[in-house]
């Protein structure tokens, strides 16, 4: 019922057609600060180092090995990788987070479960307004085809679909392509309910990611090439994760057991 009241105050926003207004909401929804995110710049830093590491990996070994498809697969590959990304967090992440829970001590385990209000929500924003729009021109078209023989209301329901459903789904598709760079980032706002917990689902998300595109095969290259590339990336992201949640412990106290 929240997400729908939502909605609904994002379509009488007289902005809220523009791209800029889904970049607003969906930083709002997945990146805005938080009590339980723990903001640090160093770890923001090597974050983004590990990140530039990794283009700069990638441009050079194709520039040296090419790829199959040209330049235009890779931004296929990267433009497919933002929308798997939340995803998969959203298939795989409730086993992380429940054997997260199941490991932490059984006195945090019920504050931990009530706090996943928060992804919860979040995940509800990034599947409902897609959602609605699908479900709201499914709607309008049943309407379209139960009144074909009333020319009136064919005409009121084309009119709504241009003043209204247009523009919704324009709204809707830039949200979707900001949010998922930040649902991914944040991990659903999974640091609601424990500030170490985007960490360990950021690591299992990379691994995942590189077993689905293990399907397209191997990167061009010798075999130890392909073979560095292949584990390379996961690797330094399960290592800067391992790394991010000592400092979590060691800074800030942040501890999943104890």
């Amino acid at each position: 019922m929240a997400l729908r009241d939502q909605t609904v105050g994002i379509v009488g926003d007289p902005k809220w057609g523009s791209a800029r207004h889904a970049r607003a909401r969906a930083r709002a929804i997945f990146a805005a600060p938080s009590a339980g995110r723990v903001s640090d710049p160093v770890i923001g830093r090597v974050q983004k180092a590990r990140a530039i590491a990794g283009l700069l990996t990638t441009f050079l070994l194709i520039s040296v090995y090419g790829v199959d498809g040209g330049w235009s697969s890779v931004f296929a590959d990267g433009l497919a990788k933002l929308f798997l990304a939340p995803l998969i967090l959203i298939l795989v992440g409730p086993l992380v987070i429940a054997g997260f829970i199941w490991y932490a001590p059984p006195q945090h385990r019920a504050l931990l479960r009530s706090r996943l209000r928060y992804p919860l929500k979040a995940i509800g924003w990034y599947l409902g307004v897609p959602g609605a729009a699908v479900a709201g021109f499914l709607g309008l078209a049943g309407l379209l085809k139960l009144l074909q023989d009333v020319l009136v209301a064919q005409m009121l329901i084309g009119l709504f679909t241009l003043v209204v459903g247009v523009p919704y789904v324009i709204w809707a598709t830039a949200f979707l392509f900001f949010s998922s760079g930040a649902a991914a980032r944040y991990a659903f706002n999974t640091a609601d309910v424990h500030a170490a917990l985007p960490a360990v689902l950021t690591a299992v998300l990379v691994w995942v990611l590189n077993l689905v595109q293990l399907g397209d095969g191997l990167p061009n290259g010798p075999l130890p090439v392909q073979i560095a590339a292949f584990l390379g990336g996961p690797l330094s992201v399960t290592a800067v994760s391992y790394w991010e949640v000592r400092v979590l412990r060691t800074r800030y106290g942040v501890r999943v057991r104890g």
